[in-house]
């Protein structure tokens, strides 16, 4: 009888032509769940951490201490912040609890171990190590889309970058991490793949147009979830906060921009445009990175960008813009885009499409920019700076290396000469 309640408390029973399928619940309850890193400030100096619960648990804190590999980790050798409060419910889904810290005057390159809960129900004790003051050499992983199947088979491709890239500092996702935007079950899916890597690793996701709905007025919403379940920089143009933001870490400049609303809102193609040059022509960093979701060149056949590309590509181009992280066409691909006769050494950004989700498409059949490209590949990708080089590996879900490639930093005009190592 035990086994049989157990399962019945875990597994919601569907009928489908006759058979019973079983599909994970992913309902909240007083034990913190969806624990996550991300940033809202400085990654030297600050760490955000983001959790759910019921609506019976109306009250959450964060402890933190420094890792010092001892087992005495509770008050008083940990402090303690309070946590600030939001709800979140839907049609098809209950109405649960998110909890936001922001662990503060923290030291730069230090291992940290903190948990969250309620002051009587706690998660377990993760790690994170904070940022550099200064530049020295490390990691990040990038994932394309999730978006399909994420519980069944988009968990192993996260995993499989964990494992290969364990120490990884942050994990870029540029947009679609879900399918169906306000599916509270999807984004169970999605937490659940990321597991404790999301509590260890801080996310820098980027939104897609499956995180978008409209509603009942026709107006294009960014799923509710997103500012719930993400503590995210509140330093982009009013009305994308937290969708549209830049982060600075160690030497490099890494921008989120809202592709969704650039491509379907000229208004806020312009706004995003504006804000994109300011924050490019008052950037301190070496590397300049950025992420979002529908690619400037396509590569999926039918599809085109021709706007985006138009008025940010020179952008791009004109402050030098060394990588862009790409996704929607779930495909693979990469190129710079020079014109005929252009030496592929040195030049333009290096722009990049992956896909990490089992969703593909088909490869356009005049693959007019790219230099290296595939279908029906499920990648992730590390990328690593150490000082003026940036080394990029693109993998395969079975961990083989399918692409690579290396920038060199020039310091005369911020441009990067490219070595090919696939070639």
């Amino acid at each position: 009888m035990k086994n049989i309640f157990i399962k019945t408390a875990l597994l919601a029973i569907f009928t489908v032509a006759g058979f019973k399928t079983y599909a994970q619940s992913f309902k909240a309850g007083p034990v913190p769940d969806r624990i996550i890193l991300t940033w809202s400030d400085n990654p030297a100096r600050t760490q955000s951490v983001t959790w759910r619960t019921d609506t019976t648990v109306k009250q959450g804190f964060g402890q933190i201490l420094i890792e010092n590999s001892s087992p005495k980790l509770e008050k008083p050798e940990s402090k303690e912040y309070a946590a600030t409060l939001s709800s979140l419910s839907g049609k098809e889904y209950e109405k649960a609890n998110y909890h936001s810290v922001t662990f503060k005057d923290l030291k730069p390159n230090q291992v940290y171990t903190y948990r969250v809960g309620d002051g009587n129900i706690w998660s377990e004790w993760f790690q994170f190590k904070t940022a550099p003051a200064k530049s020295e050499a490390f990691s990040f992983i990038y994932l394309g889309d999730a978006q399909n199947d994420i519980r069944s088979k988009w968990s192993r491709v996260i995993r499989r970058a964990f494992a290969t890239h364990g120490d990884a500092r942050f994990i870029v996702h540029a947009g679609d991490l879900i399918n169906r935007s306000n599916n509270d079950n999807e984004w169970g899916e999605w937490h659940f793949g990321g597991g404790f890597i999301n509590g260890m690793i801080p996310s820098i996701p980027s939104s897609g147009n499956h995180e978008y709905f409209r509603d009942e007025q026709r107006t294009l919403t960014l799923d509710p979830h997103w500012k719930a379940q993400y503590t995210l920089p509140e330093n982009g143009p009013e009305g994308l906060k937290e969708s549209v933001y830049y982060i600075d870490y160690a030497n490099v400049r890494i921008i989120s921009l809202n592709s969704q609303m650039i491509v379907l809102d000229s208004a806020s193609l312009k706004i995003q445009a504006r804000w994109l040059e300011d924050v490019l022509k008052n950037n301190p960093q070496k590397w300049t990175m950025i992420t979002y979701h529908h690619p400037i060149y396509s590569t999926a056949k039918g599809r085109d960008n021709k706007e985006f590309r138009e008025v940010f590509k020179p952008l791009f181009e004109k402050y030098h813009v060394d990588l862009l992280m790409q996704g929607h066409d779930h495909t693979y691909s990469r190129g710079q885009n020079l014109p005929t006769g252009v030496s592929g050494k040195v030049g333009g950004p290096m722009y990049v499409v992956s896909v990490a989700g089992p969703k593909m498409y088909k490869i356009d059949v005049e693959p007019h920019w790219m230099d290296v490209f595939a279908e029906d590949t499920q990648l992730f990708q590390i990328i690593s700076i150490d000082g003026d080089t940036l080394n990029y590996h693109a993998y395969k879900a079975s961990g083989d290396i399918f692409d690579s490639f290396k920038l060199i930093k020039k310091t005369i005009n911020k441009a990067a000469e490219i070595i090919d190592l696939k070639k």
